[in-house]
């Protein structure tokens, strides 16, 4: 990993040490693997080819753009998930400090764009771009996308903390180099636009030794062309935006299981675009010395398994079907996927190259029989169905445009234009069946429906498998005089505890 440099080139806000020692170069490279997983999640997925479909976009996760290009039709709306583009991402979590001079220590990570353009060379010595050359060694090269990781660290005191904290600068520079060819065939041309972006770091103290800590990532940058499609704007964004937390004399409490007495100060945190959670060993469940705030959803304490021999891209990968699908792929599609991009081509060679011993691994593995030991949590009982009398997904219902609507009800999908899954946005203008109303853990609602079209939408409903929309996101094509099914989810909303 790189020291990013700040905005228009400047340092970073705090040279990383390399002593090793603290929490700085010590628990944070323990969870070094979880945390370039959620960097690279997504990154280049199988077959790892240009040519593929589901290559051709790309960056879903933790992505902040320009505000002016994000904002163009109207503000974002805040959620934890980080698969809708934002300017920002707002982390907020909770940390005691046993002694005055304690220190934090926030690394922000991402990945910037970089155009990777092959140029062939005439016998004038002219270069031109090309979408592809292969060279005398037989070697095929390919123009695309690549990207280039980037981290800042910030090192406050618990005293500047707390008056005020820090605003840094937490950008990279606009770059270009150039690498030749075998042969004098052509070149490579890297290029890289600057990105813009800062990091502000603060603490309120909420009791005599617990505190509420607040780390806020903004894309600062404007838009070349706020009009311009997403490929472009992407040149100019933090990708994969993720931040890490940790410290010297401070422990940090888990969000999703808090200890009791720190639940209702739990509760108050409010996190955009992006969630922390607890990493490392588990040896105390609900408090720890690092978290990592991604942009994609985690347990506490996640883990890389040991059995596996390196990252394919997807942190939700299975990596014996992964590897036996890319050992199927022809000597042709390999060629492509290594040309592609280096850590495609990584892959690739992991794979040919694997041991059997290390492939049979893959297979599976028990890591305990033991039965866990049940213990008081201090969960907040709407989290499972049944556990709050008030919620009800199969009964609740929500307002859309003065219809209530909740199972049962039938709609149209129309998916924002800006912050939609990819594949929601096939779904714009079909109708859809709703089947529960949810409430996400960060206060909002979804609806879960099945497309009416679809010819598996019955087996979808049995088994439980439905699309997800926001209330904002269908059109109520029930009569706005249709009688109302039982519950208001309106009044239960207002009743709902938030985290």
């Amino acid at each position: 990993m790189s020291g990013g440099a700040g905005e228009g080139g400047a340092a970073p806000a705090a040279v990383l040490d390399n002593d090793g020692g603290g929490v700085s170069y010590g628990v944070f490279e323990q969870v070094g693997a979880v945390a370039d997983a959620v960097l690279y999640e997504g990154y280049l997925l199988y077959p790892y080819r240009r040519s593929s479909p589901k290559n051709r976009v790309r960056w879903q996760f933790g992505v902040l753009l320009p505000r002016d290009w994000v904002e163009r039709d109207g503000p974002v709306t805040p959620g934890i998930s980080g698969s809708a583009d934002s300017w920002y991402q707002r982390t907020e979590c909770l940390f005691r400090a046993s002694r005055a001079d304690a220190v934090v220590r926030v690394r922000v990570r991402y990945l910037q764009m970089q155009d990777k353009q092959v140029q062939s060379v005439d016998e004038g010595g002219r270069f031109r771009a090309v979408e592809s050359l292969r060279t005398a060694d037989g070697a095929a090269h390919l123009s695309f996308e690549e990207a280039v990781p980037r981290e800042t660290e910030l090192v406050l005191s618990l005293a500047e903390l707390v008056r005020g904290g820090r605003t840094a600068p937490v950008g990279a520079a606009a770059g270009a180099e150039s690498e030749p060819l075998p042969d004098g065939a052509g070149r490579t041309v890297r290029r890289r636009r600057a990105v813009r972006a800062t990091a502000t770091v603060a603490a309120e103290q909420l009791a005599p030794d617990l505190y509420r800590l607040r780390v806020r990532t903004e894309n600062t940058g404007e838009a070349t062309d706020p009009q311009a499609p997403r490929d472009e704007a992407l040149r100019q964004a933090l990708i994969a935006t993720h931040t890490l937390v940790g410290g010297d004399g401070v422990e940090f409490a888990s969000l999703i299981d808090p200890p009791g007495e720190l639940a209702r100060h739990a509760r108050g945190c409010r996190n955009a675009f992006t969630f922390p959670v607890l990493c490392g060993a588990p040896e105390e469940r609900a408090t720890g010395s690092v978290m990592l705030s991604a942009p994609i959803i985690l347990p506490d304490r996640p883990q890389v398994a040991p059995e596996s021999p390196g990252d394919l891209h997807d942190a939700a990968e299975i990596d014996e079907i992964l590897t036996l699908r890319t050992m199927l792929l022809t000597d042709e599609e390999k060629a492509e996927a290594r040309a592609t991009d280096p850590r495609a081509a990584r892959i690739v060679d992991r794979v040919d190259t694997m041991p059997r011993e290390v492939f049979e691994r893959l297979h599976g593995a028990i890591r305990s029989l033991t039965p866990v030991a049940p213990r008081e949590s201090a969960r907040p009982a709407w989290w499972q169905e049944g556990g709050d009398e008030g919620l009800s997904p199969t009964d609740d219902t929500v307002l859309v445009a003065g219809v209530s609507v909740g199972a049962g009800s039938p709609v149209r999908l129309r998916p924002h234009p800006r912050g939609a899954d990819a594949q929601d946005m096939f779904l714009d203008g079909r109708t859809a069946t709703v089947a529960a109303v949810f409430h996400d853990v960060d206060g909002s609602v979804r609806l879960a429906v099945t497309v009416d079209d679809d010819p598996a939408a019955e087996l979808h409903g049995w088994y439980g498998r439905f699309h997800y929309f926001r209330p904002d996101e269908v059109e109520p094509l029930a009569p706005p005089g249709a009688p109302a099914p039982a519950g208001q989810a309106h009044d239960r909303l207002r009743r709902r505890p938030q985290t």
